[in-house]
């Protein structure tokens, strides 16, 4: 009998385990009630009834909001990667009955829509049993999300609790509007004064570098219209608004159809690019590892 008791003090039911994980994760009973789809007062019973099987006190409440104890605190970050990846697991079990599986993934739209989707008929081709579900990209930076299983990110390489594999984007172009509108003339690095310059607000030193990197002085490297996509960029370019730094992958093809023009290229490379992200602990999945597998494959041969 005490062996039984001990046991189910060590495996805790994994509904209670839930119950706790998603409150500690929203700090309120109301708001873990909602995303479990149970009543509060079921959440609220659950994450007692942990508290009495493991005798541990895991919250407390502070100016009416439930605040994990430091007790609860690491054992919230212990079984929340466990969580993940049983979920993770289980989902991929329910799709793999042929021996495939769903991928979860996020992409930038961007990238999504001018590189990724135009390459993946050769994916569905290669791998015709793993089915892609596209994530909303706003949620792609939260690797705890169960239905997430790796994003496509601008950056550095570096996000917390991801392993992150570098793509392609370091190769930057400078692209002005279509040749008959580039008056005055762009021939060289500092006649860009001369234009109006559109700033990407996620990359607001995309300028200075680029500056920097050219020797060009006396040019305030924050000025102009700022806009939040590349795409927009691109399309704003070719409307005659000004210049715009973006990387080379994203607007090749309309440089070669005459959308834009690319006075300048001389092979500028910066350190921001795309990564392909995915929390350690999916790492394993046959879906991600083989989605990762064609997609280095891809960037090595573009």
């Amino acid at each position: 009998m005490t062996y039984h008791l001990r046991m189910r003090r060590l495996h805790p039911p994994l509904h209670l385990l839930k119950a706790f994980s998603t409150t500690a994760r929203f700090g309120s009973i109301s708001r873990a009630a909602e995303a479990l789809h149970l009543t509060q007062s079921a959440v609220s019973k659950q994450v007692q009834e942990l508290e009495r099987a493991t005798g541990v006190p895991l919250f407390e409440r502070v100016r009416k909001r439930l605040s994990l104890t430091p007790a609860g605190q690491r054992y919230e970050a212990a079984i929340r990667p466990l969580l993940a990846q049983l979920e993770a697991a289980t989902m991929d079990l329910i799709t793999s009955g042929d021996g495939g599986g769903a991928l979860h993934l996020s992409t930038l739209p961007t990238f999504g829509a001018k590189w990724l989707i135009p390459r993946l008929p050769a994916f569905q081709q290669a791998h015709p049993q793993t089915a892609l579900h596209f994530v909303p990209y706003v949620q792609g930076y939260d690797f705890h999300r169960p239905d997430l299983d790796c994003s496509i990110l601008f950056g550095d390489g570096h996000w917390p609790g991801a392993v992150a594999d570098y793509l392609t984007g370091r190769e930057v172009m400078l692209i002005a509007p279509p040749s008959p509108r580039s008056k005055p003339l762009l021939r060289k690095p500092q006649d860009v004064a001369k234009f109006q310059r559109l700033q990407h607000i996620s990359v607001p030193n995309a300028w200075s570098h680029w500056f920097q990197a050219h020797g060009v002085e006396g040019i305030n490297p924050f000025a102009g219209a700022q806009l939040d996509q590349f795409h927009s960029l691109i399309r704003a370019v070719a409307a005659g608004m000004g210049l715009a730094l973006v990387p080379r992958c994203l607007v090749r093809d309309d440089v070669a159809a005459g959308v834009v023009s690319a006075p300048l290229d001389d092979g500028y490379v910066d350190d921001l690019g795309y990564w392909l992200c995915y929390p350690e602990a999916k790492a394993h999945l046959p879906v991600v590892a083989g989605f990762r597998g064609w997609l280095l494959q891809e960037c090595a041969a573009g």
